[in-house]
């Protein structure tokens, strides 16, 4: 692979359709394969699993970039992806007797509304919320969400049953998920404080991510024993996203200025996500019907992808429109010193640099000659002045949604995982729910 960016983006959304195959499947794996008294360990560490898969696939990049080139992530990657597909043959395989014609109407519907919104969202800060593009793109995406409701409620074979989201708990599991990846992934823009203002290597930054990788995989199997043997979903929903909440504001209010404030803070978000993790999927799949339960499996992996989608645009977008804002003097003030040094076309170049991001001014300080230190330290110094308060405004926004989703939740969840409630507010008994189910949702009996 060359380093052009159309093949890094082709190839990475290649890698992407292959995941969104697979994801759904594993967990469908799980809820029909293991035995029904194991079925809420299987799913809590199922859900360990995927929880902490993304902070160390951070972490073996970073191992990666610190001895190798670029090219081994992706080379590590693939390798991998050729042991899993052979491990494939292992295991049986399984087909829906009756899985009529595919929802090409539902699906293309679907993918407009969510790229209308994370396009709206991503573009908002810099262009404006006013903006009649962006105005379009939000309104548009919300009004092809509707239609898809519409659409998927009128077809006999839909891509999705939207009536699921009328059990309280399967809505809950759902947007629980969601928030869990919106705190997971908006937190790595912090790999950019660790590298570019604490000076990091790629190596030390992947180690400093550790907080979260066992905050997570703890309370994940702990999080699901709570909310199955208690009867404490809400509580345990609710709390859990409260408490990432709580580490991801800290983040916006407290100046980290070093790793061992930041260290508490992740851990302390890492704590509420693990807690929230397994009860979530658990919620979704025990209230998903037995011959559903690829549907119940795609729509928790598309919450988590949502949560990240929007999670990276917002985040990205506020901390590129901030830190604009704010480098302009810095980057004025360097074509000025650096114009008698490299010529008015160098300084204008290098001003360019410093003006995109905080790694283009970091490299343009890292090119400066010994002589021209103070210059150096100058525009270092404009760069994270320029970079951290933006970061702490998107850590604010991105706690203020994840708080006001807890208190969503701590609401609307039932108490238990399988919701006693209808969406017609039948009782449970009259629910089309195979024993099994119940059984994998409810505490062990003596």
């Amino acid at each position: 692979m060359g380093a052009d960016p159309g093949e890094l983006i082709a190839t990475r959304f290649a890698a992407g359709v292959g995941a969104a195959l697979i994801m759904p499947t594993t967990l469908s794996l799980i809820t029909a394969g293991v035995p029904r008294h194991q079925r809420a360990i299987g799913v809590s560490i199922w859900s360990a699993i995927a929880g902490i898969g993304a902070i160390l696939g951070f972490f073996a990049t970073g191992v990666l970039l610190e001895f190798f080139s670029w090219h081994s992530v992706f080379i590590t990657f693939a390798a991998a992806a050729l042991v899993t597909l052979g491990l494939t043959f292992t295991i049986g395989s399984s087909k829906d007797a009756d899985p009529g014609p595919f929802d090409f109407i539902g699906s293309i519907t679907s993918v407009l509304a969510v790229t209308g919104v994370i396009f709206g969202l991503l573009e908002a800060p810099s262009r404006g919320w006013t903006d009649p593009l962006i105005l379009a793109t939000l309104i548009g995406g919300a009004l092809l969400g509707v239609a898809f409701v519409v659409i998927e409620k009128r077809r006999t074979s839909p891509l999705l049953d939207v009536d699921l989201f009328g059990n309280r708990a399967f809505a809950s599991g759902s947007l629980s998920v969601a928030l869990q990846f919106f705190a997971s992934f908006g937190v790595f823009y912090l790999i950019l404080l660790l590298q570019l203002v604490f000076g990091y290597s790629p190596l030390k930054s992947a180690f400093a991510l550790i907080p979260m990788v066992i905050g997570v995989g703890i309370f994940a199997l702990l999080g699901n024993w709570i909310a199955v043997r208690f009867h404490s979903l809400r509580f345990v929903l609710g709390g859990g996203i409260a408490i990432s909440a709580a580490g991801v504001l800290a983040m916006g209010i407290f100046d980290v200025d070093q790793y061992w404030k930041l260290a508490i803070m992740l851990a302390v978000a890492a704590v509420g996500i693990g807690l929230a993790t397994a009860p979530s999927t658990t919620a979704i799949m025990a209230n998903t019907p037995l011959d559903n339960q690829g549907v119940g499996s795609a729509v928790n992996d598309t919450a988590r992808e949502l949560g990240a989608a929007i999670s990276i645009g917002l985040a990205g977008s506020l901390m590129a429109a901030g830190y604009s804002s704010r480098i302009g003097p810095t980057a004025a003030a360097a074509r000025e010193q650096l114009a008698p040094l490299g010529g008015p076309e160098a300084a204008a170049q290098a001003a360019d640099g410093i003006e995109r991001s905080l790694a283009g001014a970091v490299e343009v300080a890292n090119q400066l000659p010994p002589q021209a230190a103070e210059l150096t330290g100058f525009i270092r110094s404009g760069a994270e002045h320029a970079f951290l308060p933006p970061m702490q405004q998107a850590c604010l926004v991105l706690g203020g949604v994840l708080l006001a989703g807890a208190v969503f939740l701590g609401w609307f969840s039932p108490r238990q995982v399988i919701d006693p409630e209808l969406t017609l507010g039948e009782p449970l008994g009259e629910q089309e729910l195979h024993p099994e189910q119940v059984a994998a949702a409810e505490p062990d009996r003596p």
